[in-house]
């Protein structure tokens, strides 16, 4: 076999389809966010507007959270030193899952590297050690918690897309006694949807199955203080293990999970994701603290957030821009065919100064490829008159559909 072959054949697939990824060389500016630094490949520096940014809240750029960064760089250096066993464990880390376990309301938390290794870790260890564990995935759960939930070798049931009576049809097919595990998320990010959690719970409560719920695309944002989807619909003391990200609305990086005492001890004690990996270095560790507390206090960031979101997916309509329903922060924007959504990125790049990624397969399915753009409370009103005008003018050359019934069918 001609290994360069296949690979460059392989790669060359990803061209033909529309699907080859190409990773804008953006430069963030403190104090400039939405606005940052692009350098092409021509070598030349162009000033862009972000909007697919994950950093939901700009608390990535927050004056408190570099400083506190800044003052446990002095104190405590670059590094952690080792895995949290071996000498990792700074005061930094203790002192943050103390606030997380605070912020969700639950005994204790653990810390990961990030959000993806926090799934990854959780849902095999639990599928892996539990004797006749069955684990119950909402079809369209995230890549990281699918290969969690694969790789724990763990008997599953998928089960349809928020749909709880189908989840309890699956769940009716095993006795009581039967260890289960309900995995779902809050905010589906491609979507833009948010799970009907209250039914979920209730259902696996009705049969004695625990709940893993990501809070991904939640935490920073829903809630008086901030916690998730959880603490706005009441039911946060429900859910048995909640998992999320540093990484997003936080503004820094690494991910963790929040329930009882004896079951953190117990991911800490078996998780090989957890127990292996060098720990976070404290910069992380005190950035994200400062920014966790930030947030709790700060009602006005989620309340302007809300706004800009929905503003934003109002001001496209208008434009007869498919925007798909969404009841999230996030606006998802139908094209349904991977070499224009490529190309409508790429032109509001080059000709608009406007940066939004392309999402296609297999992010999300053939037919479905959209431009994904998430508005930030530093989002100003001039910032969407200038997006909202370069949408338009790359929807009409493009001879973009209007609707996602006519983009569907072409």
């Amino acid at each position: 076999m001609n290994y360069e072959d296949f690979f460059a054949a392989r790669l060359e697939d990803l061209h033909k389809g529309g699907n080859y990824r190409v990773f804008a060389d953006l430069e963030r500016v403190v104090g400039s966010f939405p606005k940052a630094k692009n350098y092409t490949v021509d070598g030349s520096v162009q000033d862009v507007a972000i909007w697919c940014n994950n950093d939901y809240l700009g608390m990535g750029m927050h004056p408190q959270v570099l400083e506190a960064m800044k003052v446990a760089l002095d104190s405590c250096g670059a590094g952690a030193g080792g895995t949290r066993n071996i000498s990792g464990t700074n005061h930094y880390h203790v002192l943050l899952e103390q606030e997380l376990a605070s912020w969700h309301n639950k005994d204790a938390a653990l810390l990961f590297t990030s959000g993806y290794v926090a799934n990854m870790t959780a849902l095999m260890t639990l599928g892996s050690k539990i004797p006749g564990l069955v684990m119950f995935s909402d079809e369209l759960n995230h890549n990281s918690m699918i290969e969690g939930v694969r790789h724990s070798r763990a008997p599953k049931e998928i089960w349809k897309h928020n749909d709880y009576n189908d989840l309890h049809r699956r769940l009716s097919q095993y006795d009581r006694d039967t260890p289960k595990l309900v995995v779902f998320e809050s905010v589906y990010s491609m979507d833009g949807d948010i799970a009907p959690l209250e039914k979920i719970i209730e259902v696996a409560e009705h049969h004695n199955a625990m709940t893993f719920l990501d809070e991904v695309h939640a935490v920073g944002m829903y809630g008086e203080y901030g916690s998730g989807v959880a603490e706005r619909d009441g039911v946060r003391e429900r859910v048995t293990i909640l998992q999320a990200t540093m990484g997003k609305a936080i503004g820094v990086i690494g991910g963790y999970i929040a329930a009882s005492h004896n079951l953190i001890d117990f991911i800490r004690s078996y998780g090989a994701g957890f127990i292996f990996t060098t720990s976070l270095p404290p910069t992380i560790a005190a950035g994200a603290l400062e920014s966790v507390r930030y947030l709790r206090k700060h009602n006005e960031l989620r309340i302007r957030h809300q706004e800009r979101a929905a503003t934003l997916k109002a001001r496209l309509q208008a434009l007869n821009i498919p925007v798909l329903p969404s009841v999230s922060h996030i606006v998802p924007v139908h094209v349904g065919n991977a070499a224009l959504c490529k190309q409508a990125s790429d032109d509001l790049l080059n000709r608009h100064g406007v940066y939004v990624q392309p999402i296609n397969y297999p992010t999300v399915p053939v037919g479905t490829e959209r431009l994904r753009i998430t508005p930030t409370p530093l989002h100003e009103d001039a910032d969407m008159d200038h997006l909202c005008a370069a949408m338009g003018e790359i929807w009409d050359r493009l001879n973009l559909p209007r609707s996602i019934t006519a983009a569907a069918a072409e």
